[in-house]
């Protein structure tokens, strides 16, 4: 028997390649790792967020930049550290658990996102620089250890919420976010958490990952998400001045629909990442409320 370890059959394909078409795929697979949808769906938030406020074309592609440096050097961290258990539990979709991706390579992509992150976020001022930086520590906090602690739902509060607070601070004259847009924030990040981990729950117990949702099991989870939420957009469209516009109404009346939507698909099992998809829908909805308010003080 062969004292070498086995490497599933896309890892020897990949080797076998032309260099051309192994550097592609080598591309297309650091692309995956770094957890592409909420990777993209963040930097758009946060571009339509400093769009909506104001901010000038240099400043909103400086604070597209900075963010999505950030959310790469998060993505790829995770991969980085959670390489162990996705190859453990086989995870398929992971190219770092099958070997098609070694994991030096993700970590060197991982620590030099995260070296442009800290010179792009300062670029946009002490201020806004050390606020985002806070929120891609906390991140980083979670992939590290958090995630496996009771307190698994804090970074993603704490780097939600405080994300529109750093956008704020990039604009002209550093002014602050509305409170009701960091605490939206902070509930969209609880219930993008729960909606992220419950497909995961089983596999995560195999691994000895047991952060919240593990410890209260899916059903409270998945119920606790969709009141957050639900929380979160009953608070864009109340907590601005004055009452709220018909076009608020319809978008709250959008966001219950694909939270019950995603909540139902919690609840019938399986690992559909669905639910988490329909949470930044919800998102989105949110997103779109906050560029039409008044959210920058």
């Amino acid at each position: 028997m062969s004292s070498h370890p086995t490497r599933d059959d896309d890892a020897v394909r990949a080797d076998a390649a032309p260099a051309p078409r192994r550097g592609l795929r080598r591309a297309a697979d650091l692309a995956l790792a770094s957890h592409p949808g909420p990777t993209v769906v963040v930097t758009a938030f946060s571009l339509a967020m400093a769009a909506g406020a104001g901010a000038s074309a240099p400043v909103t592609a400086l604070v597209g930049a900075a963010i999505l440096s950030g959310q790469l050097s998060i993505g790829w961290s995770n991969d980085w550290v959670d390489a162990g258990r996705d190859a453990a539990v086989g995870r398929t979709d992971k190219p770092v658990g099958t070997g098609r991706l070694p994991v030096s390579t993700v970590r060197a992509a991982a620590l030099a996102a995260a070296a442009a992150c800290v010179l792009l976020s300062l670029a946009l001022g002490w201020r806004a620089g050390l606020v985002h930086l806070a929120t891609v520590a906390s991140a980083w906090a979670y992939n590290l250890r958090l995630k496996s602690t009771v307190w698994s739902w804090a970074p993603y509060a704490f780097s939600f919420g405080f994300l529109p607070m750093a956008i704020a601070l990039a604009l002209p004259g550093a002014p602050v976010a509305a409170w009701w847009a960091v605490g939206a924030g902070a509930l969209l990040g609880i219930g993008a958490h729960g909606a992220n981990v419950v497909p995961d729950l089983q596999d995560d117990r195999a691994t000895g990952v047991r952060g919240l949702p593990h410890r209260v099991g899916g059903t409270v989870t998945s119920i606790g998400s969709a009141l957050a939420l639900l929380s979160a957009t009953l608070l864009v469209v109340l907590a601005p001045a004055g009452p709220p516009s018909a076009a608020a109404a319809a978008v709250l009346v959008a966001a219950v629909g694909l939270t019950i939507a995603g909540t139902v698909l919690a609840l019938s099992g399986g690992r559909s990442r669905l639910p988490f998809a329909f949470a930044m829908a919800v998102a989105a909805v949110d997103v779109v409320l906050l560029v039409l308010s008044d959210w920058v003080r």
